[in-house]
This record gives C-alpha cells, sequence and structure tokens, in this order.
C-alpha cells in the first residue's frame, strides 16, 4: 500500500493578518500570500496551512467565525482565494484551511437564531442552560450552570439578558460552543467542509477538535489552584462521543475523495494513548495530532508563570511520543505556532551571537525526528520574541485576560507582563519581517501590531543573500527529507537520555543510520567517547558549523547530522 503523502510533506503556517499586506491597510491578505509564494517555493515547502480567513469580528483574531462560506473581507474575497488556490496548485504545493467548530461567533446566524429564545429552532445548536440561584445572583457568574473557567480566563459561561439563561464558551464569550449532540450541528458542518473541498482545498487543521464532546450533564470541576473556577476539563477534553464523531466526519466528509486529503487535530491536553487512537489508520479518524505536552514543560502554575526548560524532560517526552505512535499513527512535529512565543527565544539564545546557530539547532532536532515538521512563518529567518513595554502594547486576548485576572488577585504588574513577554501570543503575530525597510516589507500603511525592531537585521532578504542563514539551513532540511527515506521512514532510538546537555537520536532505515547530535548550551561540550569513537568516520550529511568539526566535541549550540549506510 503507498505511503500517504503527507508523511514526506512539511508543512508552513501562514497566519494571514501578520503575513503580507498588498493594499496598504496594515493587515495582511490573500494578495500579500500570492505575491509571496515564491518565498515558500524556494524554501521546498509542500503544504500552506492558513490560520482562519473566513468573516469575523476578529475577537479572537478570526477564531471566532461568523460564515463559514466566505473570505473576511479584509483579507480579500472568494475569487481571491481561488487564485490562491489555484497559483498554489500551480507550483506544486497544497493547501490546507484551518477548520474551527469548536465554536462559532456569536455573530455568526446559527447563533443569532438561536438568541432569539428557548423555542428558537437553533437554540440547541448551541450549550444553553438556565442559571442556579441557590448558588448566587442569576446574572452574574456565582450562579452560572456549573462552576466551569474559561482558556481565556473568568467564567466559561456568559448570561444572556434577552432570553434570560446562560450560554458556554469555553474560550471567549464572542466564542460560544456549538452543540455537537445535534446532528443537525454535525450535518451543517459537513456539508460546508465538502464546499470547501470542491473548491480545491486539500485539507483541514482542527482546531481544538476534541472538546467537541461535552458530557451532557455539564457536572461541576473540582475547584483549581486560584479557587475562582472549576476545571470542567474532565467533561470536555476527549469527551464521551469524540471519537464517533471523527469517525463520522471522516466518513461523510472524506471517505469519497479521490485524493486523500490531509486532516490534523489540535488537541490540548491530549494524552499520547488517546492520540494512538485518534492517529491508527484502521479507525479513520484524523491523521496526526497536535499535542501541547513538549510546550508545557517550561509552566510554573500555568503557562505564564515560566520555569526553565530541562532537556531531560523534554527528550523524555518526544522520545515518549516518538516510541508511542512508531506503529499506530503519526507525529506532527513543531516548536513555533499562532500561539507560541518564538523557539529561538525560549529554548535557544536569541542574542547577536548565537541567535542562528541555536536556531538551526532547534530546527535541525525537530526535522530530524519522525513525523511531519511545521514551519511557522518567519521560523526560517530565526524571528525572536518581541519587545512589549508594556500592557498597552499586548493586543491578544488570552494575554489581556490573564492580566487582569492576575491583578485582580494581587499579584505584581510587573512580574505578570514579565510572563506575558516571554509567552505571549503576540510574540508569533508581529509582522513577517520581508526586508530592512521602515515595516519591514510587510505593509505600507501602519502595521496592526507594531514590526519587531529587529527586523533591519533578521529579515527574508538578507537571510536569502546569506548562504549560512536560517532560511538556507530549513531549506537543506527539507532537501534532506524529500532525498533521504531514512527521515521519513526511519525507527527512531534516543540516545544519552539522562544528559542535561547533549540531544542525541538515532534514525535507522534498512542499511542506513543517521545520527543527530545537538549541544542546547552556550558552551562547548564533549561527546561521550564511545559515541564519539563509534561515530568519528561517519560523513557529515548535514550541520550548522561548517565541515571542520572535532569528533569529540560539539560547539556552543552545534547540530550534526551523520550517516552510516
Amino acid at each position: 500500500m503507498e505511503e500517504p503523502w503527507w508523511k514526506s510533506a512539511v508543512v508552513y503556517q501562514i497566519y494571514p493578518r501578520s503575513f503580507a499586506d498588498s493594499d496598504g491597510d496594515g493587515i495582511g491578505d490573500l494578495g500579500g500570500i500570492l505575491a509571496r509564494l515564491d518565498h515558500l517555493v524556494g524554501l521546498g515547502v509542500d503544504v500552506l496551512w492558513l490560520s482562519p480567513v473566513y468573516p469575523s469580528p476578529q475577537d479572537d483574531n478570526g477564531y471566532d467565525i461568523s460564515d463559514y462560506r466566505d473570505i473576511e473581507p479584509m483579507f480579500g474575497t472568494l475569487a481571491d482565494f481561488d487564485r490562491l488556490v489555484a497559483a498554489v496548485h500551480e507550483r506544486g504545493m497544497r493547501l490546507v484551511m484551518d477548520l474551527v467548530v469548536n465554536h462559532t461567533s456569536d455573530e455568526h446566524a446559527w447563533f443569532r437564531e438561536s438568541r432569539e429564545g428557548p423555542n428558537s429552532a437553533k437554540r440547541d445548536w448551541y450549550w444553553w442552560r438556565p442559571g442556579r440561584p441557590e448558588r448566587g445572583v442569576v446574572g452574574e457568574d456565582s450562579a452560572a450552570p456549573n462552576n466551569w473557567g474559561s482558556f481565556f480566563s473568568g467564567s466559561a459561561w456568559q448570561y444572556d439578558d434577552a432570553s434570560g439563561e446562560y450560554y458556554l464558551h469555553l474560550f471567549s464569550p464572542k466564542q460560544p460552543d456549538l452543540n455537537w449532540e445535534n446532528p443537525q450541528v454535525r450535518q451543517a458542518i459537513h456539508a460546508m467542509m465538502r464546499w470547501w473541498l470542491d473548491r480545491g482545498v486539500d485539507g483541514f487543521r482542527m482546531d481544538v477538535i476534541n472538546l467537541i464532546s461535552k458530557r451532557p450533564d455539564l457536572p461541576d470541576g473540582e475547584s483549581a489552584g486560584d479557587g475562582l473556577y472549576g476545571d470542567g476539563s474532565p467533561y470536555y477534553v476527549c469527551g464521551p462521543r469524540v471519537h464517533e464523531y471523527l469517525a463520522e466526519m471522516r466518513r461523510e466528509v472524506f471517505a469519497d475523495r479521490p485524493e486523500r486529503v490531509l486532516t490534523v487535530g489540535e488537541m490540548p491536553e491530549v494524552t499520547l494513548e488517546q492520540a494512538r487512537l485518534f492517529t491508527d489508520p484502521a479507525r479513520g479518524e484524523v491523521d496526526m495530532v497536535f499535542q501541547f505536552e513538549h510546550v508545557g514543560l517550561d509552566f510554573g502554575r500555568h503557562k505564564f508563570d515560566v520555569r526553565p526548560l530541562r532537556l531531560t524532560a523534554l527528550k523524555e517526552s518526544l522520545g515518549r511520543w516518538q516510541t508511542g505512535l512508531a506503529e499506530v499513527g503519526w507525529n506532527s512535529l513543531y516548536w513555533n505556532n499562532h500561539d507560541q512565543p518564538r523557539v529561538v527565544s525560549r529554548f535557544g539564545d536569541d542574542g547577536p551571537r548565537y541567535r542562528v546557530r541555536s536556531a538551526t539547532m532547534l530546527a535541525t532536532v525537530l526535522h530530524l525526528h519522525r513525523g511531519t515538521p511545521y514551519i511557522y512563518q518567519g521560523e526560517e529567518l530565526g524571528m525572536t520574541n518581541a519587545p512589549f513595554a508594556s500592557i498597552e502594547d499586548v493586543r491578544d486576548i488570552e494575554a489581556l485576560g490573564h492580566y487582569r485576572q492576575a491583578i485582580r488577585v494581587g499579584e505584581d504588574p510587573e512580574r505578570v507582563l514579565d510572563g506575558l513577554r516571554a509567552r505571549g501570543r503576540d510574540n508569533a503575530r508581529t509582522p513577517m519581517q520581508w526586508d530592512a525597510s521602515e515595516h519591514a516589507g510587510f505593509t505600507t500603511g501602519t502595521p496592526w501590531l507594531p514590526v519587531n525592531p529587529n527586523h533591519t537585521t533578521i529579515n527574508a532578504a538578507a537571510a536569502l543573500a546569506d548562504p549560512e542563514s536560517v532560511y538556507h539551513h530549513y531549506r537543506r532540511l527539507i532537501a534532506l527529507r524529500h532525498s533521504e527515506p531514512t527521515v521519513v521512514h526511519g525507527d527512531f532510538t534516543m540516545l544519552l537520555a539522562e544528559d542535561e546537555r547533549l540531544y542525541a537520536f538515532t534514525r535507522r532505515h534498512r542499511d542506513t543510520t543517521l545520527l543527530t547530535l545537538a549541544n542546547f548550551t552556550g558552551e562547548p561540550v564533549e561527546l561521550p567517547a564511545a559515541l564519539a569513537s563509534e561515530w568519528a568516520s561517519a560523513p557529515l550529511v548535514l550541520g550548522n558549523v561548517g565541515t571542520a568539526i572535532d569528533p569529540t566535541v560539539l560547539q556552543p549550540w552545534e547540530a550534526r547530522v551523520q550517516r552510516k549506510g
């Protein structure tokens, strides 16, 4: 049986709002993407994943959708989208859309009808419940139908004055959760997905798709650490019917497609055991999952409570997922996306001396694992976190909600801001740095979010001109995946699992073995004698410090890939 095409592919995520602006309004758009496609062709990527471009009030930057069958005017038109799809296909690439169907915008026609009252035909398309007057004043959080907290801080319930009930929103109050228990909801979503596939789309990245099934009685959760809200996740993370819903989606939407499309499930809090079920080809649910375990290893009490990364913990986590999905399922490989800070600032060294070296080391480690790598826009340039002088510089709804809640319970504002600087999603959303001009070549107008000041030195024009840049290293990594079957098909063996400085593993396929070595520190590290001796004569396939390597020592932030066979 032929292997799925996406196993040897590399995916590039575009955050349209921040990628390229073609009309000077300061917001990226489809025309800007179209004009920059050759940058991606040169990089060698196979698939473009677009974050949402549907009509939206933009409460959560497009993840609050008001119409599933159109394009947000600030991004363009359906005709622009069709031209983009055609241009992507002409260049031998595929296009994947973001699918956000755990919730809609509160401005979606479905919700507006649902909100008309308890007798509305679409009332049970969402989770409406009466308040609990025995707990407090109806209309306030204390009397909400249960005690769940929102991912964006505050209660997961919003009171609606007009109809006298509360509705569930696991995210923003402007993102009411759809009720997948209702078969009409599922049928409407399936029809919409088929409509986009008929338009030429090659698959979907499915936003928080493991949250679509809730336990219908919506019980209270255990009280969270701050005592404000309960943890409802046991009742909606990988809920009781989620596997049924995804298998139904596969049958109803994808089964009769002659060309296999890509389905990627973003799944907060998913376990390895659950991921094996979701990605088992025999079950027909999704092709791969985005899991968050490895990007939560430097969290304290929450994501904005920053802790140092322990390399042994990273190896344990990634290694366990490599082993756990070796025979069943497939890994998504990523450091960055629109919800994560820049990895070179997070796990590397974003100073001028070692930014390129540590960015290319991190890229090498990721791309040599078994799975499909994802590159987030600007990652291939080594873009860094942005400086945020004050809370007035922050735009992200999640960060602002956390700030308000933390201040309310008495935390030090400057310490809270430090956490936002390190982990806030705005770090990923500053405009793409194309050149050294005033707004980095992103726009001729005023960008919606300020460009990182370091764009004068970190930009695509400079990277393309430098053969040792982060961009060209990514290009070489992608070429290696396309040409060396061991990168795609090889088994995985972690080495030096207890070493806090060196990351080492082998990939073996037939008669070929690849060794990847990486130094996660800013100091030279001597290799264990036995490993250095065993691989001393193995040729270098790819490295980030040149060809004159010392076989016994890894230089600061050095990465190398060597080959036997």
